[in-house]
This record gives structure tokens, sequence and C-alpha cells, in this order.
């Protein structure tokens, strides 16, 4: 689907607040409700529109540790490791990835136990893993969800 900068604009707005009206987000951009419902719903249906969503703070749900994790996995075990992953309670994001590892995790736990236990007792066992690293998130400097559009 190409956008054009109408798309454009109502993506912006939606991807700030996903709870905008579509009376609200037609008066920002001075054209109809029923014009904005219409790209709207060509959008979804595109896939360009992939879900909307609650951004919920980690640390208010009892999740007050992150870490991102490089594993590599054996050659011939992947299928099977990303299954096992992602199935895995506390992780947020699987990458496949190029250089160093071959996945890279984004990892919430309730503390550094919750952490060690998910790392030694989960991940570790798997079959297919190999070796990890593990850096633990002291803080987040920047993090914006919406795309440059």
């Amino acid at each position: 689907m190409e956008l054009d900068d109408t798309d454009r604009a109502i993506l912006r707005i939606l991807q700030a607040d996903a709870r905008t009206p579509f009376s609200e987000i037609a008066r920002r951009i001075e054209m109809s409700s029923a014009t904005v419902h219409d790209r709207v719903g060509r959008m979804e249906e595109a896939g360009v529109i992939t879900g909307y969503h609650a951004t919920v703070d980690p640390k208010a749900v009892g999740y007050g540790t992150s870490a991102l994790v490089g594993l590599t996995v054996e050659q011939g075990h992947e299928e099977q490791t990303l299954e096992q992953l992602r199935e895995l309670d506390g992780v947020q994001e699987v990458h496949l990835t190029t250089g160093e590892w071959d996945v890279v995790l984004r990892i919430f736990a309730h503390d550094t136990d919750h952490l060690r236990e998910l790392m030694f007792e989960h991940i570790a066992a798997m079959d297919g893993f190999s070796r990890s690293q593990t850096m633990v998130i002291l803080g987040t400097d920047y993090e914006d969800e919406c795309l440059p559009l």
C-alpha cells in the first residue's frame, strides 16, 4: 500500500495515542470523520496497522529488572530454540541477528534472582543453547515506540 501524507498524519496521531477518536483525528487533519475511518480501515486491511495496545509500565506490574541477552544457538536447533524462547514467561522480544549473537532477547524479570532463574533454569537448559551474554538494563535514557513517518 502506498501511503500519502494524510495516511502518515493519521498514523502519527494513532501512534501517539491509539484511543484518539476519528472525529478528533479528522479535526486535526481537516478531513471528515468518514474519510479518516475509511483510511484507517484500508491501512488495517493492508497490514500497515497491525493492532492497538495499551503501554504498561513494567515496574508498576512487578517487573523491576530488564536485560538484553545475546544467545548463540547450535546449528540445526534454531526453530526449536526460538519456539521455546517465545513460550518463556518474561521474554518480551526475540530478535534474529547478524554478528556475534544469533539471537538477542529482551527479558523482563521481577528482580535479579528471577532473571538468574530464567537464565540458568530455563534458557541454559534448552536444547540448542550454546552460550549467552546478559546485559542488565540499569535505566533507559530514551525509548520511542513511534516509527518516524
